[in-house]
């Protein structure tokens, strides 16, 4: 998700008519001049070409206010105009300052009395609600520094946060909500800002924003009894809808008409919104035992998971194993185990946990390959210089395993009040910017941290999400992540080696003799078990060695993560690419090296220490260092 620009660009606008896109770009009266936006001054006073070009000193206040020319204005309220007067249109000097961001005019009108949250216009407004339905941050930031009151309502009943959910403006929405604002702040017709955000803004945002923003997904509204959901409903909104379900909304809910989100689908005939209400419906009326299992399997899911990759390893090495000569049969044996897993992984494992299958295929594969080792190998090769180096191996593979999963890859969470604490500051500086911000954690990212969307967290200076592992990598967990990679390498070379040695020794066959249709047919009918067994170990050792050597050139050679790789990648093709290796964090091959797995050798080297879950800017930048920004 990213956030639109509200910094100070220069915009001229009328507030009046209603709370549409094309409205602020009306005429009224003696502002028709107004058509050019770039023909304004910027918010710190600067004058334009416009305002060199043509002689201001005939303006009139309110034009001179929406240009931003500090001086006229000045000039005008020290000859006696009241700043609080409104013009014609029942416009205040200060609404004008605040649509258009003139923030200095605004400090200067509040100090000479100006009232900070005065109503006017059509829509009888404040400024600030000029400002959060123009996206202005600064500007809003700058009036509730002045106290204004966000929960004031215009004529149509909207707060300023219901105004910046319409148009979207997230970082008003969560600079509002920091500073005490209700996420389910109501107005007068009961609406809560994410029944707007469902029934008028078509996609998945600002709806999973305000979520996470803790909005409650099943309020009703005071008119209606409408839910968010109903109203998604009514408004054909499928992106929002599924959020909300994805959030747990009650879909059997009924409104003061004694109808339901489905019944709303129906009357409108959305087939879509129908289909997910409906599949909603039938996941969540399964019988209470279905349930019971379900949540059984969600507790122990990982364990279950490993032994049903065993189990299916297994059944497929044992059919293959068969003495029947019949691949017919064998073929309609490998069918049903199949079918039988596929209903399986429908009826029992979920979204979530449907990631943590690969981990369990490599798990129950590891198992089955040491067990073939010390079963099938260990007899034709006792010899100590063998099985001790295949023990090392396997014991370092899942040391370094256990602590790649438990120690974690730096997860970066914060309390709620911190979120709120960090949103202000960044707001009040004008930081709050996606580039340092995280929009979906609502933290401040520290330097060379990614928000994982599969973990749905942000990650301290992130490598890339490992479904082998079902967990980031990143800077807590990356070296025991090569160690693991390095001794699965070793086992799975020895795996190699074990078998080469065992059709060497039972399968009577010559390669140079026979042929290769004929070596490969006495191989398979040797032992089949071996040849599947063979058959993981190839594949498992095409991603390990793939990811070991991508892992080790890209910290030895150019001390960058996965993440930073791939943007400076994209980089390139834009035409602003500096190369891989001029980059702030590559110290050398050897230094890298150290810093990367801390050697210290009895204080022959020093590695550098950095916390990456709190390391906010580069102290330790080098030449075109600030050129570097990977987002």
């Amino acid at each position: 998700m990213e956030w639109p620009e509200s910094g100070p660009e220069c915009q001229l606008n009328c507030p009046h008519g209603h709370h549409g896109p094309h409205k602020h770009q009306e005429s009224h009266g003696h502002h028709e001049q107004q058509k050019n936006p770039s023909q304004a001054t910027s918010p710190a006073g600067h004058h334009s070409d416009l305002a060199f070009m043509e002689d201001y000193s005939n303006w009139d206040i309110v034009k001179a206010t929406q240009y931003g020319i500090i001086d006229r204005c000045k000039e005008l309220i020290e000859a006696g105009y009241d700043v609080r007067q409104p013009d014609k249109e029942n416009v205040t000097l200060l609404h004008w300052a605040a649509i258009n961001n003139r923030t200095e005019l605004v400090k200067y009108y509040i100090s000479k009395g100006a009232i900070v949250d005065q109503l006017g216009g059509d829509l009888n407004s404040t400024p600030l609600h000029w400002a959060s339905r123009q996206g202005h941050l600064s500007m809003v930031v700058l009036l509730m520094k002045y106290e204004a009151d966000p929960s004031l309502v215009d004529r149509e009943g909207f707060t300023s946060l219901h105004l910046a959910v319409q148009f979207q403006h997230m970082p008003i929405i969560a600079y509002l909500v920091a500073k005490g604002q209700d996420v389910d702040a109501a107005d007068v017709n009961g609406q809560t800002p994410l029944m707007v955000a469902t029934c008028k803004i078509i996609g998945p945002e600002p709806t999973r924003f305000l979520i996470k923003l803790n909005a409650s997904v099943n309020a009703v509204d005071k008119v209606h009894r409408n839910t968010p959901l109903h109203w998604a409903a009514m408004s054909g909104n499928v992106a929002a809808l599924n959020v909300l379900l994805d959030a747990g909304a009650n879909v059997d809910v009924k409104n003061a008409m004694g109808e339901t989100p489905l019944g709303l689908a129906q009357q409108n005939r959305n087939p879509w919104i129908i289909r997910c209400l409906l599949d909603t419906n039938v996941d969540r009326s399964r019988s209470h035992l279905m349930l019971k299992v379900l949540k059984s399997f969600e507790k122990y899911k990982l364990l279950l998971l490993f032994l049903m990759s065993m189990a299916v390893i297994w059944v497929t090495g044992y059919i293959a194993d068969l003495d029947s000569d019949s691949w017919l049969l064998k073929g309609m044996l490998f069918v049903c185990t199949w079918l039988i897993v596929q209903l399986m992984i429908r009826r029992f494992v979920s979204t979530q946990t449907f990631g943590y299958i690969p981990l369990a295929f490599l798990s129950g594969s590891l198992f089955w390959m040491v067990f073939t080792w010390f079963i099938r190998f260990l007899p034709d090769m006792p010899d100590s210089g063998i099985q001790i180096p295949f023990a090392l191996s396997i014991t370092g593979c899942i040391y370094y395993f256990y602590k790649t999963w438990t120690v974690g890859p730096g997860y970066l969470q914060v309390s709620e009040e911190e979120k709120k604490r960090t949103v202000v500051a960044l707001a009040e500086a004008d930081c709050l910017d996606p580039r340092i911000f995280c929009t979906m954690c609502l933290i401040r990212k520290p330097l060379r941290s990614k928000h994982c969307d599969v973990c749905d967290c942000c990650v301290a200076k992130y490598d890339h999400h490992c479904l082998w592992i079902a967990s980031c990598i990143g800077a807590w967990n990356q070296r025991y992540f090569v160690s693991f990679l390095f001794f699965l390498f070793t086992v799975v070379a020895w795996m190699s080696y074990g078998t080469i040695a065992y059709w060497s020794l039972h399968c009577v066959t010559n390669y140079e003799k026979d042929g290769l249709w004929a070596f490969l047919t006495q191989i398979i009918s040797c032992s089949p078990w071996i040849v599947w067994i063979f058959l993981l170990v190839v594949f498992h050792s095409s991603w390990v060695t793939f990811l070991l050597l991508n892992q080790l050139y890209q910290i030895l050679y150019l001390g960058l993560t996965t993440s930073e790789r791939v943007s400076l990648i994209k980089r390139a093709h834009s035409g602003r690419f500096l190369g891989l290796q001029q980059n702030p964090f590559n110290h050398g091959c050897f230094q890298n090296l150290v810093d990367f797995f801390q050697c210290r050798c009895f204080g022959l080297f020093k590695p550098n220490q950095i916390d990456w879950t709190r390391q906010y800017s580069m102290g330790f930048e080098q030449p075109r260092a600030n050129e570097f920004q990977f987002v």
